[in-house]
């Protein structure tokens, strides 16, 4: 049974903008708070944005500011919109639960042009 679902991953430029999309099985997004991750070459994951059920956000320092982190309860689905991009935000996304609990799905890779 697939947990989570990226998209809306791309190339553009520096400046640019992208939203990605992530739909989650109901037994996951229901109880827990949803993140989204990245995974730059060479690099580990890192917690980019995470949001509460209540909607409650917050915001690595690297991206406060210029991404937006919102969810959608009745589909299910997270979104992360993403404003003035720079070629080190280029990485793997992924959305996962706070507590990393779910199973990793594919990830959406964003590449940012200088």
């Amino acid at each position: 049974q697939v947990q989570l679902v990226e998209s809306g991953g791309g190339l553009v430029q520096s400046g640019g903008s992208l939203r990605l999309s992530c739909a989650a099985s109901e037994s996951i997004f229901s109880v827990y708070y949803m993140a989204w991750y990245r995974q730059a070459p060479g690099k580990q994951r890192e917690l980019v944005a995470y949001i509460k059920n209540g909607g409650n956000t917050d915001y690595a320092d690297s991206v406060k500011g210029r991404f937006t982190i919102s969810r959608d309860n009745a589909k299910n689905t997270v979104y992360l919109q993403m404003n003035s991009l720079k070629p080190e935000d280029t990485a793997v996304y992924y959305c996962n639960t706070l507590a990393r609990n779910a199973r990793w799905g594919q990830g959406t890779q964003v590449t940012v042009s200088s």
